[in-house]
């Protein structure tokens, strides 16, 4: 019984299949051209995307908008691709559509951070306050842009590390870019003490920052008492330089400032702190003042 049960479904299936027959190859017809539309399309947008950035890298664009741009139009093409490819297997590509796009609002509102990561990212190429190879500081964020992608931007920092900010991040805080300008100033703060001749200081400074060939001639060197502090006398020394050797002029600068006052023997002062005891003497209450100083 369970035999000839089994040879029936057999029958049914064959003439179920041989009925059907157009309408099987017609849907498989259907598959393999979405398929097939699918391999070319993704090809495609490969080739393309990597022919646009080819092509305004050559024309000199920075290779932040270049990167993006060409990210871009791959999703794009990717896009029209899937839609493709849906209304080739029968689907209607409208409702979809309408579909996809109430979808995409719900997730708009759930992924709000992410779009507004996207919207901050269109800015930066737009507007472009930094370029890849530039040294910037995001918000406390410091090193060298190596891209700037749809939803981030990738620095690499002095010891090889690896940084990813968010766009949205970026647009909302301070933007400082350090490679902008082919020039720099340094900024040095000396402390010595009271006791020192402010004219010999000013001297010993000044030559030293003068005698560097670093230094930018052709910009004036500030040295100058900026502050009487509770502990020292803060001497400013304002000195351009080029971008690329502000690092180890300032280093150099240091080195030579120390070995100066100490040849000079001008105190590199530190804080210091008097303290006031004070003893009776006898039994009368005639009191006695001992003053003594503690560095």
């Amino acid at each position: 019984m369970d035999d000839l049960n089994v040879v029936g479904s057999i029958n049914n299936a064959g003439n179920w299949l041989v009925r059907n027959q157009a309408l099987l190859l017609h849907y498989a017809v259907n598959i393999v051209a979405a398929i097939f539309i699918l391999i070319v399309g993704m090809i495609i947008a490969r080739i393309v995307s990597g022919a646009v950035s080819r092509v305004l890298k050559v024309r000199g664009i920075d290779i932040t908008v270049s990167d993006f741009l060409s990210a871009m139009v791959r999703y794009a093409i990717i896009a029209f691709t899937l839609i493709a490819v849906l209304g080739r297997i029968g689907v209607q590509t409208t409702s979809v559509i309408a579909v996809i796009g109430a979808a995409g609002l719900a997730v708009g509102l759930a992924l709000q951070g992410s779009l507004s990561n996207f919207a901050a990212g269109v800015l930066l190429v737009i507007f472009r306050p930094f370029r890849a190879g530039e040294y910037v500081d995001l918000g406390g964020v410091a090193g060298t842009v190596t891209q700037v992608q749809i939803f981030s931007t990738t620095l690499r920092t002095p010891d090889n590390k690896i940084i990813v900010v968010p766009n949205g991040k970026i647009i909302a805080g301070n933007i400082i870019n350090n490679s902008r300008e082919p020039t720099s100033r340094i900024d040095l703060t000396i402390g010595v003490g009271y006791d020192s001749d402010i004219d010999l200081v000013k001297q010993l400074l000044t030559e030293i920052v003068s005698a560097d060939p670093r230094v930018l001639k052709d910009k004036d060197v500030v040295v100058r008492l900026n502050e009487m502090a509770a502990s020292t006398l803060n001497f400013i020394v304002y000195a351009w330089t080029s971008n690329g050797d502000a690092q180890n002029v300032k280093w150099d600068l240091l080195e030579s400032f120390k070995r100066a006052l100490d040849k000079n023997n001008i105190n590199i002062a530190y804080p210091q702190m008097d303290v006031h005891l004070y003893q009776v003497a006898n039994a009368a209450g005639n009191q006695q003042e001992e003053r003594r100083s503690f560095e």
